[in-house]
């Protein structure tokens, strides 16, 4: 019997211990998808006690809570840190076999060099231990970072964004990048006409622009765009249900801009054709700057309508969704590949009956000019855990070529969720080392060796235009 989560976790044989240590375990890590708050990273934020670094925000913790019985007024309510840390204790040994309960002892370990497992007896001898430590400033967010061997972050960051905290970061940099990410979503919501119209003002106020029409509000985005790229923007990134690839006019759009602007409700297929466009002009837009877009798409969102009325969006209640993926991935991908338009790209699904579709759709689009130009992107959200990155793995590795990916990312808002990288690298190491015990895999470690450290670290190094 293995002893849980020591130095071989996960990693079944002997050949998955030498790729994981020889190979894969101290490389950099490139966190190119995050949604880290930039001030913190700037102000090299320091956390007064474990449960604003580890609950706050964390609404996967949240939901499994909820599940165990915990009243709100412990997780997103009133109680104290220490009570809420007392009922997250509570609930992890019920979290056994949810990816929960991996991460959060690998989190434990790694930070805090904490070995025991977390239980309701020695929650508030943990808290404080783990609180001391905190308080030390080489565990400010810089720290925590750093400890990690965090090379690059990439935030995800609104156009209206001052990005004033990356500006001031860029000025004073610890060890690590940050770097912002695009991400328009609010700019092609037209369907709440008055969150629509309150965007678009806003908007208009930081571009110095009065938006009158359609194509003025295409030039204040515009601008934005070109503002994060003088700011180090190479990235793009839309949370979807869907791609939208509906035909449409110049002039239909127009019209539709000026209706929802004078506060009406449109109609479904005209939210559909202005989204379309608006995906055209960004993806156009990232094109010409030869940054990576990036498309999230798959999630049912705020299913639960109490807790959206008084919680808020992002508390916990988003879903896996059941949408028609295929036809409008082929039609946007084929028109921006017809128009020359179509750059870097990276795919990521939420529905794991989905995997085999979306790998099959990159391979669609690759144009033999740039390595690994069409990504099937990692297991996000939901498939962030043990099946979901294998079943992302073996669908990527059967359709496509998994040497050219470019690897795992955090998606988190939390600075203690850097082990999830290590957890995708032992994974990966050890569905090599299975084909190589069985006479599948020739036992090439250097070869091997190699590739397991591009998908890792280089592949990611060489796919992204950071600079500087």
């Amino acid at each position: 019997m293995k002893p849980f989560l020591d130095e071989h976790f996960l990693l079944q044989s002997s050949i998955a211990e030498e790729l994981y240590h020889q190979y894969a375990k101290d490389l950099p890590i490139i966190d190119y998808h995050n949604h880290l708050p930039p001030d913190q990273v700037s102000g090299g934020h320091q956390f007064e006690n474990i449960t604003q670094a580890w609950l706050y925000g964390d609404h996967y913790k949240w939901r499994a809570m909820r599940a165990n019985g915990v009243n709100e007024h412990y997780i997103t309510g009133e109680a104290s840190d220490i009570e809420k840390f007392q009922k997250w204790a509570d609930t992890v040994p019920y979290t056994m076999r949810n990816p929960l309960y991996h991460w959060t002892h690998l989190e434990l370990q790694r930070y805090f060099d904490v070995r025991e497992t977390l239980h309701s007896n020695n929650a508030e001898s943990i808290f404080h231990d783990c609180n001391e430590k905190l308080r030390d400033p080489a565990y400010n967010v810089h720290g925590l970072l750093n400890k990690m061997n965090v090379e690059i972050i990439c935030t995800t960051d609104d156009p209206i964004d001052s990005l004033e905290f990356h500006q001031s970061y860029a000025q004073h940099p610890s060890c690590f990048k940050m770097f912002p990410a695009f991400r328009p979503d609010k700019a092609m919501s037209p369907e709440h006409p008055e969150n629509f119209n309150q965007y678009v003002d806003r908007l208009g106020e930081v571009c110095n622009l009065e938006i009158q029409n359609f194509q003025k509000f295409l030039d204040a985005l515009k601008a934005r765009h070109d503002y994060f790229a003088a700011n180090g923007c190479c990235l793009s990134d839309h949370g979807l249900s869907h791609l939208y690839a509906e035909d449409y006019t110049d002039e239909e759009i127009a019209k539709i801009f000026q209706k929802v602007r004078g506060g009406s409700h449109l109609m479904h297929d005209e939210i559909n054709k202005f989204k379309s466009a608006m995906l055209v002009h960004f993806a156009a837009w990232d094109y010409e700057k030869g940054w990576v877009q990036q498309f999230h798409v798959g999630a049912f969102r705020n299913t639960n309508t109490w807790a959206l009325k008084n919680l808020g969006p992002d508390t916990g209640f988003d879903s896996i969704g059941d949408y028609k993926q295929g036809e409008a991935m082929v039609r946007f991908f084929g028109n921006m590949a017809a128009r020359e338009q179509l750059g870097k790209t990276i795919i990521y699904n939420l529905n794991p009956s989905d995997n085999e579709l979306f790998a099959a759709m990159a391979g669609n689009f690759n144009d033999g000019e740039i390595i690994g130009k069409m990504q099937f992107g990692s297991g996000w959200w939901y498939n962030d855990q043990k099946e979901g990155m294998t079943r992302q793995i073996n669908a990527l590795s059967n359709i496509g070529l998994l040497s050219r990916f470019v690897g795992m990312l955090t998606d988190s808002r939390s600075f203690l969720s850097f082990p999830r990288h290590e957890y995708f690298r032992r994974l990966l190491c050890n569905i090599f080392a299975e084909d190589i015990k069985n006479g599948e895999l020739p036992h090439d470690m250097p070869w091997i060796g190699k590739m397991i450290q591009d998908i890792c670290y280089y592949n990611a190094k060489s796919y992204f235009p950071f600079q500087g």
